[in-house]
């Protein structure tokens, strides 16, 4: 089968996404991309990009039996503008995240375009997938606020159509990519005489919330419980000033402080973790953690946002071993301080690794290959 997949923000996770997809998917897929940039303009001008790059390809003698768009592309846009190529070609949509729920800073306000921008996107698709069932459920639930404000013909309906045409399919990951750099790593710290390593892996942004994990980090220090940390995930212009007061405090026992870019020293760094801790206000899905999990690295979680649906519930709450699931931050103080001082066990490495296993593409990608094969036979039925 051949399928076109649109992503105008090839970048980040966004790109690792569909580079695994392409290359480990059973059919045939074409990406159309644009730079990970201007993500705004993305989702105003971007269709005009993509319709023309498809159209291009349509001439080059590409078929498609589908299309695969993500959440930033102006799907009714790029349908209208390559309807000579596009006017049977059924649609899945996926969603990485929406703007509908994206948690914004103090100082901004929600632009409403953009979130009708993935409404009408969603309308226009045939299937749509979230890629958890916590952003489905929050998307779905946000719709109607959003048609509420409209002045009249809110089409309410439409929220339950498009609850009938979604489904939940966890992201695709190439967690096998880290078998290479575990191999020779040294023993883990909570089993030596060194202080125990602590992880932040995810983006350094507000919606991570690292005000709340220092302010724990902190607690912990107060009264003298052991760690070092490693400080890694993305960078941007504008980081929470918590990080450079970390460094000050905690500068000779930080083993790695900023973006691990490159791939194989990202992923030593998972290797030589003991605990990878999220204190997030927002999360669609998750990958930083669940490639720390697969490393080895004990997971100590808020009992919210996508979480609970991606740890097994036989682990939700372990009888021998440290909790998974905390519920706020006196929890959270209570749940490191027993794993740090090693009145805890973490979960062995082996079964960590088991638990994000399913997502990896080798195993996943038939999850995704039988959904498009699934629509585009729908498609083909008719009516």
């Amino acid at each position: 089968m051949n399928v076109l997949a649109l992503e105008p923000w090839y970048g980040g996770s966004h790109q690792r996404f569909l580079d695994g997809l392409v290359e480990h998917s059973a059919h045939d897929i074409r990406p159309i991309t644009m730079p990970g940039r201007f993500w705004r303009w993305r989702m105003e001008g971007g269709g005009v990009t993509l319709a023309k790059k498809v159209r291009s390809a349509i001439r080059e003698g590409v078929r498609p039996d589908l299309v695969f768009a993500t959440d930033k592309v102006n799907l009714p846009a790029v349908l209208s503008l390559a309807r000579s190529a596009l006017a049977d070609v059924p649609v899945v949509l996926h969603f990485h995240e929406n703007q509908l729920t994206y948690p914004l800073s103090p100082d901004q306000e929600r632009e409403r375009a953009y979130a009708i921008t993935n409404y009408l996107s969603a309308l226009a698709a045939d299937q749509v997938v979230f890629n958890s069932r916590f952003h489905f459920e929050e998307f779905v639930d946000a719709l109607p606020q959003l048609l509420r404000d409209f002045p009249d013909f809110t089409n309410m309906h439409t929220v339950r159509d498009l609850r009938a045409k979604s489904t939940v399919l966890h992201q695709g990951m190439d967690l096998a990519a880290h078998d290479e750099y575990g191999g020779g790593r040294t023993e883990r710290s909570l089993h030596s005489t060194q202080a125990p390593v602590v992880l932040w892996n995810q983006r350094w942004e507000y919606d991570k919330n690292p005000s709340a994990f220092f302010r724990v980090m902190n607690r912990l220090d107060d009264v003298n419980v052991p760690f070092r940390l490693i400080l890694a995930g993305k960078q941007f212009h504008e980081q929470p000033e918590e990080f450079e007061q970390a460094f000050e405090r905690y500068a000779e026992r930080i083993l790695h402080y900023g973006y691990a870019e490159d791939f194989a020293e990202y992923s030593r760094l998972l290797h030589r973790a003991d605990v990878v801790v999220s204190t997030a206000r927002h999360e669609f899905f998750g990958g930083a953690v669940q490639e720390a999990i697969y490393c080895g690295c004990h997971p100590v979680l808020p009992n919210r946002l996508s979480y609970p649906e991606l740890i097994p519930e036989t682990h939700h709450k372990p009888l021998l071993h440290a909790p998974i699931l905390y519920e706020d931050d006196d929890d959270l103080f209570d749940v490191l301080r027993g794993i740090l001082e090693g009145e805890e066990r973490p979960l062995p490495s082996d079964t960590l690794r088991k638990m994000p296993a399913p997502l990896d593409w080798d195993e996943h990608v038939q999850d995704y290959d039988a959904l498009f094969e699934e629509v585009a036979e729908e498609a083909a039925v008719p009516a």
